[in-house]
């Protein structure tokens, strides 16, 4: 067993120390290092990432398994903590002030704490698995809107998605359901808001394990329903998330 509150507190120091250097630095020049099709990775990545490794290296000793750096091992082979250390690097890029940190725990290949801090607004989700989660110490709850029709939608398309025609229209034909759909360009901040009922569900095709490690916690905490299935490729998801209330 870990006392869950005390490395909760863990994850939200570490989030903060990352997430005031990118406040810190989000006018400032960007050093793009890799510039894919529908992607791009920046040096600023890697110093938060550095940031936090360093943290969470001194105060557990659980492995680490990061988008940069990939997984580091540890001494502790039960928990290991799942780091983005920079989600929606293209808005931060481009000055759209919608990124964040996202910060779980994970026992074995479950999620047992999430943090999520959006450092432009100084908004910082919470959760712990059976205990509730929390933006800004605030308790938080799924809304409890029951019929699609009624309900917005976040989604997105990650670098690593076909944007086939056959893709976009099946894409299209699930969408429609929906009152309203949003593309924020993060996936931990879709789910933290489906988490605090400004959003209503979740879905993703493809997306990397990073990205919604603490989505899963602090939904999951607030009441939230999801499913995840794994690709053929490593690390990588199908997700789908709602508030618990709506139907199939």
């Amino acid at each position: 067993m870990i006392n869950s509150q005390e490395f909760l507190q863990v994850a939200v120091k570490a989030a903060q120390l990352s997430g005031a250097y990118l406040f810190k630095n989000r006018a400032a020049v960007k050093i793009v290092d890799a510039d894919k099709a529908h992607d791009i990775k920046l040096s600023i990545d890697r110093f938060s990432e550095k940031r936090i490794v360093q943290y969470l290296k001194k105060h557990s000793h659980f492995s680490i398994l990061s988008e940069e750096a990939g997984m580091i091992k540890g001494k502790d082979k039960e928990f290991c903590w799942v780091v983005d250390p920079l989600d929606g690097t293209i808005n931060y890029f481009r000055q759209v002030p919608m990124s964040c940190v996202s910060i779980a725990l994970c026992q074995g290949d479950q999620p047992v704490l999430g943090v999520i801090y959006d450092f432009t607004r100084d908004e910082l989700f919470t959760g712990l698995v059976g205990k509730g989660a929390y933006l800004n110490g605030r308790r938080i709850h799924v809304s409890q809107i029951k019929q699609k029709r009624h309900a917005i939608l976040a989604t997105g398309f990650p670098g690593q998605t076909s944007l086939s025609k056959e893709n976009l229209s099946a894409f299209c034909h699930y969408v429609r359901a929906y009152k309203k759909v949003r593309l924020l360009g993060t996936a931990a901040l879709s789910m933290a808001y489906v988490a605090s009922g400004r959003l209503d569900a979740y879905i993703e095709k493809d997306i990397m394990f990073w990205d919604v490690a603490a989505g899963i916690a602090i939904l999951q905490a607030a009441g939230g329903q999801i499913h995840i299935k794994p690709t053929k490729r490593n690390y990588c998801y199908q997700i789908s998330t709602h508030n618990g209330f709506l139907g199939n």
